[in-house]
């Protein structure tokens, strides 16, 4: 009885596919997709945040945004807090800016709550045509390169350089080549095909360094979930802080990059998944307010922007085609608090190459940008170089939205510029004079 409502409710017939097959695609997607559990609290913790607390912030987010997203908007696709985002939040934010993490959480919240109201009130379509392409896929290689930066640096392979400002880290130490191995294993994965690969390549490289005494046994596999306490509600007790243009913009950075990431990899997903009709994703709505009602709750709990998850195509690609495929990520993901011991033997090294990995996923989007019109090119370029070159994120996209306008105003091609984009020109040139 169970088994025949599940299938009529997630049209099991109509997308010719079985309870048995999006189980699997369900396990499948959280394999590729469970290193976020450890890594997010190991970026986040960088700003002085609880790492236990952000561990299960991450799995209450993820399992509340996989179970939206499949029970309302029926998709195969998973949500967790994204990577990219979280290093703006730590990095850019707290460390770059000095920002108490409890303000850049505030931050988040006000975000995700302009983000839920675009979507209720349909506004959506208006924002994404206001940006330019050019500029959403230099934003997501940006953000790849800066995070594939900080993997490198955090893996000890990049270390700072008086003469030359960055230089090749030394190969004497044990945690280094922790990282290298890590990286290669990752690679040969990936290369191959092999589902989960990043998850599987962090679990090898733990192992890898337990034995060789880099990385201290844990004290146990199976725990309670750590307490929310140190992180819950401190977005919302913060907002009063949100009072300077700084500010402003940084939440209005949140807002972009987590919209543009998830809308881009929704479309991707459904275009691999064959939803597409007329150009237009289904329920697109319903996809999009799964994201962001788990950024509201993330927020509150106490971690950075969700986002939907490109590791989806791996549930897809084994038949994952209803909306079951995420819910069944989503019980595993609340199952994943059980093992917060593990957080302990997942150091630096462990995450570095999971960071580079991504960033390598994220560079692809420099394929789609025209380069041979020289208008467009130098703000994507200088978008992308900026992020990693001056630790931030933001800064990235304020050269960006800085250019743009006036490269297409000398190129003749003023009328072609959304007013919207003219207003942040102005936005940006004033949060560069107030930095």
């Amino acid at each position: 009885m169970n088994e025949n409502w599940l299938s009529r409710y997630f049209q099991f017939s109509e997308l010719k596919t079985t309870l048995g097959r999006e189980t699997l695609a369900g396990l499948t997607t959280f394999i590729s997709m469970a290193y976020i559990l450890f890594v997010n609290p190991s970026v986040l913790g960088a700003s002085g945040m609880d790492k236990g607390a952000v561990f299960t912030a991450t799995a209450i987010s993820s399992a509340l945004g996989c179970l939206i997203m499949g029970i309302i908007a029926k998709y195969p696709i998973a949500i967790a807090p994204g990577l990219g985002v979280n290093a703006f939040f730590a990095y850019s934010v707290c460390i770059g800016m000095k920002i108490p993490w409890e303000t850049a959480l505030a931050g988040v919240f006000i975000a995700s709550v302009v983000f839920f109201l675009i979507t209720i009130f349909k506004l959506r379509e208006i924002i994404i045509d206001a940006i330019p392409q050019s500029l959403k896929l230099a934003m997501a290689a940006g953000i790849g390169l800066f995070i594939a930066f900080i993997g490198l640096h955090e893996g000890g392979l990049i270390v700072a350089d008086k003469a030359t400002t960055v230089a090749f880290g030394p190969l004497n130490v044990g945690t280094t080549w922790l990282t290298i191995f890590g990286l290669i294993v990752t690679i040969i994965l990936m290369v191959r095909k092999v589902p989960g690969a990043i998850f599987i390549g962090m679990v090898l490289t733990s192992i890898v360094g337990i034995i060789f005494k880099l990385i201290p046994l844990p004290s146990s596999i199976v725990s309670t979930a750590p307490s929310l306490a140190p992180t819950f509600g401190k977005a919302i007790t913060h907002v009063p802080d949100i009072n300077t243009l700084q500010l402003g913009v940084v939440v209005l950075t949140f807002l972009l990059v987590t919209f543009f990431d998830t809308a881009g990899t929704l479309i991707g997903l459904a275009e691999q998944a064959g939803f597409m009709k007329n150009n237009k994703m289904p329920r697109v709505g319903q996809a999009l307010l799964a994201d962001s009602t788990s950024m509201l709750a993330g927020s509150v709990l106490g971690t950075s922007p969700t986002s939907a998850y490109i590791e989806s195509s791996t549930g897809i690609a084994v038949g994952g085609r209803s909306g079951f495929t995420a819910v069944v990520t989503g019980i595993l993901f609340l199952f994943g608090m059980l093992f917060s011991p593990l957080l302990s033997v997942v150091t630096s090294q462990v995450t570095a190459p999971a960071l580079i990995i991504v960033g390598v996923l994220m560079a692809s989007a420099l394929k789609q940008i025209p380069w041979d019109k020289f208008e467009i090119a130098v703000p994507a370029f200088l978008t992308v170089l900026g992020m990693p070159l001056t630790y931030s994120i933001s800064d990235g996209i304020a050269l960006g939205f800085i250019l743009y306008p006036i490269t297409m105003i000398t190129a003749g091609r003023w009328k072609e510029v959304h007013p919207i984009v003219y207003v942040l020109f102005f936005v940006f040139i004033v949060f560069f004079a107030l930095i």
